[in-house]
């Protein structure tokens, strides 16, 4: 069966994209009106280096078996869809378009997968015993999840590590580190099935008789893409310094008992919640892979850009952990440090300065 992949966010959505189209999905992202006219021009490029090769493959959407299209957020009918795919940061979402996209999703009732960093509102209603209401302040618009059925609303761990490459077209998509999206079931039975489908028909995909990496990994445990929390906070965040940005390798690895310190202590903040330990990834895993990541997160190179609001996850972990009675220095210095940063992006030191 041929099913229809609504995808907000067209550059690491164009990931997943990518992986449908070649399962034989139709996939529509949603992305800015010149973005949109250049991929319904050229399509898409995601290059992945599959294993045993040395050189990264060049996969080009125009030679997929799915049908893929680009289109601004006014142009969306979300009953034409089967499911769709969260893959903006998370502030993009107060865009108005978007906001007004997002509850025609929600009343359309359309099961969401997301491959946000940062998990929906929605999504966390149901890990049991959370409290929500306390988490807010980590999100930049978290009024946009309240429409949702929690039911209808699943979270992937983003694992695979991909950019644009800064010379290259929006359209470009080059992937460092192709491992898998770990996604936890639906409360949905209907959705569900659309998971395991898709799940499947990506599996089955070959390239020149060659598996493809970047898989859709499913589980039962709704706490398996919260692994993602304990990578983002020793390595990601912390590429952002009061001296700048560095890349993830250098965060995890420039003082390894350091950042062994943060993942253990927010993997404890999930098994808190309840996760069991192989829902977790475990450290050495993770310092090994990241020796492979020699650029700024993504959160990084942002706040260099200027940005004036990232996604939070560092702040939601806070938040979380402190409702669970556990603090750490090293992630209040994190929050800290980016809170700092994001705040200087936006003139408040220099207001500040003015005003003394």
């Amino acid at each position: 069966m041929t099913y229809r992949i609504l995808i907000l966010g067209a550059s690491y959505g164009s990931l997943l994209g990518t992986k449908l189209l070649m399962a034989g999905h139709d996939v529509s992202l949603v992305c800015r009106a010149s973005t949109a006219a250049l991929i319904n021009d050229e399509g898409t490029e995601v290059r992945i280096r599959l294993r045993g090769e040395d050189e990264h493959r060049r996969i080009r959407s125009s030679e997929l078996p799915g049908r893929l299209a680009a289109l601004v957020p006014d142009e969306v009918d979300p009953d034409a869809f089967d499911m769709v795919g969260l893959a903006m940061q998370e502030p993009q979402y107060g865009v108005q378009s978007i906001r007004e996209l997002v509850g025609r999703i929600a009343a359309a009732r359309k099961p969401c997968l997301s491959i946000m960093n940062m998990p929906p509102l929605a999504y966390l209603r149901r890990l049991p015993g959370l409290q929500v209401d306390k988490l807010a302040a980590s999100f930049s618009n978290p009024g946009i999840w309240d429409e949702f059925d929690p039911d209808l609303v699943t979270l992937c761990s983003p694992d695979p590590q991909a950019y644009r490459p800064p010379e290259e077209a929006p359209n470009v998509l080059h992937v460092g580190l192709p491992t898998n999206f770990r996604a936890a079931k639906f409360g949905d039975a209907g959705a569900n099935a659309i998971l395991s489908d898709l799940e499947a028909d990506i599996d089955a995909v070959r390239l020149d008789g060659k598996d493809v990496p970047v898989k859709i990994r499913v589980f039962d445990s709704l706490f398996v893409p919260l692994a993602k929390w304990s990578m983002l906070l020793a390595g990601n965040y912390r590429c952002v310094t009061g001296n700048g940005v560095r890349p993830i390798r250098e965060a995890v690895h420039e003082n390894l008992a350091t950042s062994r310190k943060v993942y253990d202590l927010v993997d404890d903040i999930a098994r808190r919640l309840g996760a069991a330990p192989e829902d977790q990834v475990p450290f050495e895993k993770y310092a090994s892979a990241a020796e492979q990541l020699l650029n700024p997160s993504s959160v990084a190179r942002a706040v260099a850009g200027g940005a004036t609001e990232i996604e939070r996850v560092d702040k939601l972990v806070q938040l979380i952990g402190r409702d669970l009675g556990i603090s750490s220095p090293e992630i209040d210095q994190t929050v800290a440090v980016i809170d700092a940063s994001l705040a200087e992006n936006s003139g408040v030191p220099a207001a500040r300065k003015a005003s003394g």
